[in-house]
């Protein structure tokens, strides 16, 4: 995680206007991941594409550079045509995730 990101937003936005970004995103986050278990086991790899292209801005914005990067590794795969390793890496993909909503979580102490 880079907490340089989140203290930028913190600055720009003050604590209120930041917090709210913050929790939009991680909100976002929660749900494409969710979303992106439903796109794979049914099969639906260009709808999985789009939303794991999507989470990669979502989490450079708050500072997720952990996730950003294997939500791209995601899209490389299904690009390829991988199947054996899009499993391993969505896999990865929502451990990382899940470690990264933690650790702002823990970070910011956010209350929603």
């Amino acid at each position: 995680m880079e907490s340089e990101q989140l203290d930028g937003l913190y600055s720009q936005l003050g604590v209120s206007g930041a917090e709210d970004v913050v929790c939009r995103a991680m909100e976002e986050i929660a749900l494409r991941m969710n979303k992106a278990v439903r796109q794979f086991g049914d099969g639906e790899l260009e709808d999985l594409r789009k939303n794991a292209r999507s989470l990669v801005s979502i989490a450079d914005q708050i500072g997720l550079s952990g996730l950003s990067t294997t939500a791209r590794d995601v899209t490389h795969c299904i690009d390829d045509g991988d199947h054996v390793a899009l499993s391993a890496v969505l896999n990865r993909f929502l451990r990382v995730g899940e470690r990264s909503l933690t650790a702002i979580w823990d970070l910011r102490d956010i209350s929603i």
